[in-house]
């Protein structure tokens, strides 16, 4: 069965990217030891564009989790974070989107889900040159669980686990849930197609969300897990952990439970 979420209906909404999507230029060059790989990209008007994802690599035999970060975050931020999960033997790549960090162009909602299939056939290209382990697992944080859950379902053979933090199934039902001025009926295919690809996922699956998430509710994070069509599954809901702190008010449990399933699976 052919699944194709139409992401270009969510960018037919009037305004719906103005409450959704705020990209941020940032141009923090990488620590010691990391480095900036600039991926081209031809837009659909024919514009030659670049989208940036940052390598931070320890040792040559760790696995690697590409990372989706969230909205209004750039891959700069996570020069104060990498050493947490080098704390526990995982190399990091942080992926930004078009008009965020040092990438070029606009974001829309379908370029989210395009441009991560270049984003990851680029990582593929450089960890084999580096001589870096091939052993790679996709993360998404928020809006991140977009391109995650995209690749979750097309590279189930290369990838070897899913992540998914604060996410989502759908954007529908954050615009519903929301109140915003769009056309909810123009959208329900959309999450209908969304929910399709994310029963089609077998990979093995983490999934955290924060039990005080006041913008997405964990509810949404328990429907991705009862969605999965994973047999490997494990939903973790953080006490006390709103939507933007769930790293930091039990950071022990958060990347025990990272170390926990890059292990096992």
């Amino acid at each position: 069965m052919i699944i194709r979420p139409e992401y270009v209906k969510l960018d037919q909404q009037p305004r719906l990217a103005d409450y959704l999507l705020f990209p941020r230029t940032d141009h923090t060059p990488p620590p010691p030891g990391a480095f900036d790989r600039l991926i081209p990209i031809k837009t659909e008007k024919g514009l030659e564009i670049q989208v940036a994802c940052r390598f931070f690599p320890d040792q040559a035999n760790w696995p690697w989790i590409l990372y989706f970060h969230g909205n209004g975050e750039v891959a700069a931020d996570y020069n104060y974070f990498y050493r947490s999960y080098h704390a526990r033997k995982i190399n990091l790549v942080v992926a930004d989107y078009r008009g965020y960090g040092m990438s070029s162009g606009q974001t829309t909602f379908q370029s989210l889900a395009q441009d991560a299939h270049d984003v990851y056939r680029t990582v593929r290209e450089e960890l084999v040159q580096r001589n870096y382990s091939s052993a790679l697992w996709v993360m998404g944080r928020s809006l991140g669980s977009m391109p995650a859950l995209e690749l979750a379902f097309h590279y189930p053979k290369e990838l070897r686990g899913l992540i998914i933090e604060s996410g989502f199934a759908s954007v529908t039902r954050l615009a519903r849930q929301w109140g915003l001025p769009v056309d909810l009926s123009a959208l329900l295919p959309l999450e209908e197609q969304c929910l399709d690809m994310i029963r089609a996922i077998t990979l093995p699956a983490l999934v955290m969300h924060g039990e005080l998430d006041h913008l997405v509710f964990p509810e949404e994070g328990r429907l991705v897990y009862d969605t999965l069509g994973s047999s490997k599954k494990r939903l973790l809901l953080l006490s006390g952990a709103n939507h933007n702190d769930i790293m930091l008010v039990n950071p022990e449990l958060y990347f025990k439970a990272l170390e926990e399933f890059v292990q096992r699976t």
